[in-house]
């Protein structure tokens, strides 16, 4: 049986160590979600706030799908540890409605990087009595598109 010499195991322990580096998820870039819709951000600036917009592939109005802008911010704290997590706002061009989504930013065992999300849906209604029926939630899962440079 061949020993290691303490010199070869430590020059061993370094190099492994530098392959196992967790990969940051960045939010900046081109992404889609599990139904479609493609949203872009353009920069994250240093106090982690951002701005983009969105195209929705699903809707629940007969108007037509617009471009709309959204604006957002990311949690800055060193416990994020490359995964941060983050919440955004669109605010629908086509329609009277406002959209809240708040996730995380993950790297899956494959490399790539996730947004998981869950999202509010706010509906302008006639009155206080249809307030029931105004608010909608759901789930969206993003992968990257492309990033931006």
């Amino acid at each position: 049986m061949v020993q290691a010499s303490p010199l070869l195991l430590v020059l061993f322990l370094a190099l492994g160590a530098h392959g196992l580096a967790v990969k940051k998820c960045s939010l900046t870039g081109r992404w889609v979600n599990d139904l479609g819709s493609n949203m872009t951000i353009t920069t994250v600036n240093g106090n982690g706030a951002f701005a983009g917009s969105y195209h929705t592939a699903v809707t629940a109005t007969s108007n037509e799908i617009k471009l709309s802008p959204l604006q957002g911010s990311m949690q800055k704290s060193p416990n994020q540890k490359g995964q941060p997590t983050f919440g955004f706002t669109v605010n629908w061009s086509f329609s009277d409605s406002i959209t809240v989504f708040t996730g995380q930013c993950f790297v899956d065992e494959y490399g790539k990087e996730v947004l998981k999300t869950m999202w509010l849906l706010r509906s302008r209604v006639e009155n206080i009595k249809n307030d029931w029926k105004a608010t909608r939630v759901g789930t969206n899962v993003f992968t990257r598109l492309q990033a931006l440079e």
